[in-house]
């Protein structure tokens, strides 16, 4: 896995071994930074279930002020903190090592607001659900801001609608979706 793009091109990051983190593949990550280049100047980009830091990281090196990384895996948030200082993102990097909720609610405190959100949850688990389900209302996000799910094709969405979430666009691979996704404007 490495930075595809920007400052930190084809720099090489370091990821955990085994099935604990699900890095996505360099294909796929050009992919989406394709679609999110155009957002990502001077954004704040909020990196969660972040794994190896490797998206956060790309959004840093392509232009983004700055990046929130939360991870709860101690072992996964130090190979995230290894990355970020061999990408020299320290100045546009904030690595926090909790639950994603917990993260949330600190950064609420804070006065943080996103002009990006990207999840990586665990598949399977409706962590997604959740997370959207606390963002609906919280001041982190504003209805200009756009959150990129990734997750299994098997997930069901069917609640966006209800939840108060537009769909902007869908981007189906092999194995798992990409679901842009804006809060709907009152």
């Amino acid at each position: 896995m490495r930075i595809i793009g920007g400052r930190a091109r084809s720099l090489p990051l370091k990821t955990l071994p085994g099935l604990d983190t699900r890095p996505t593949t360099d294909r796929i990550k050009e992919t989406l930074f394709n679609m999110l280049q155009p957002y990502l100047l001077q954004a704040n980009f909020l990196d969660l279930f972040a794994g190896s830091g490797g998206i956060g990281l790309e959004a840093v090196s392509r232009g983004a002020k700055r990046a929130v990384f939360v991870e709860q895996n101690r072992k996964a948030a130090a190979c995230i903190q290894e990355n970020i200082m061999f990408t020299k993102a320290e100045q546009e990097s904030t690595l926090l090592v909790m639950d994603v909720l917990a993260a949330l609610k600190k950064l609420e405190y804070e006065d943080s607001v996103f002009d990006l959100v990207f999840m990586d949850p665990p598949y399977e688990r409706g962590l997604e659900r959740q997370v959207l389900n606390y963002l609906k209302d919280s001041p982190l996000i504003s209805e200009e801001t756009l959150l990129i799910v990734e997750a299994s094709l098997k997930t069901d969405f069917s609640y966006l609608a209800d939840m108060g979430y537009d769909m902007v666009k869908c981007k189906k691979y092999k194995t798992n979706v990409h679901l842009f996704l804006r809060r709907r404007t009152a």
